[in-house]
């Protein structure tokens, strides 16, 4: 099982380096070439939501993704340190416009979910993650 490992400041501009080392990453590993615009776009969106969620939380913290290779599959875990809000409940530091971000915040989940077949979200007080998976293709050696 081979990992990459990022972590990036919570700034918008280091979203695009995420996505096209995913997709070099994703395309190493087998997932077929018709997906990886997929791949980019979800690992985009997942990371446009971690920083988002970062700067409106205060959170300094980096944002993390691994790209995680294993026998027949390949997934990404974009994590943040944002506390989520617990079902029912407010947001610790949340900003005001609370409802707007929630909103923003299911919509980007929604894309991610229209993107990827494969997704988990788990979140918490203290942080959250997105792990998308897609299969992979078995190496060409092992085909001959």
């Amino acid at each position: 099982m081979a990992t990459v490992e990022l972590r990036f400041s919570a700034l918008p501009e280091h979203v695009r380096t995420a996505r096209l080392v995913a997709a070099a990453v994703a395309r190493r590993a087998g997932v077929d070439e018709a997906v990886l615009d997929e791949v980019r776009l979800a690992v985009g969106e997942a990371c446009s939501r971690a920083v988002g969620l970062h700067r409106n939380s205060g959170v300094t913290a980096p944002v993390k993704v691994a790209l995680i290779e294993e026998e027949k599959q390949f997934s990404i875990e974009v994590g943040d340190e944002a506390p989520h809000a617990a079902p029912g409940g407010d947001t610790p530091g949340g900003a005001q416009d609370g409802d707007a971000d929630v909103e923003e915040d299911e919509m980007g989940l929604a894309v991610i979910s229209g993107l990827v077949d494969d997704v988990e979200v788990t979140t918490g007080r203290d942080g959250g993650l997105i792990r998308m998976t897609w299969p992979t293709a078995p190496p060409a050696a092992a085909l001959a």
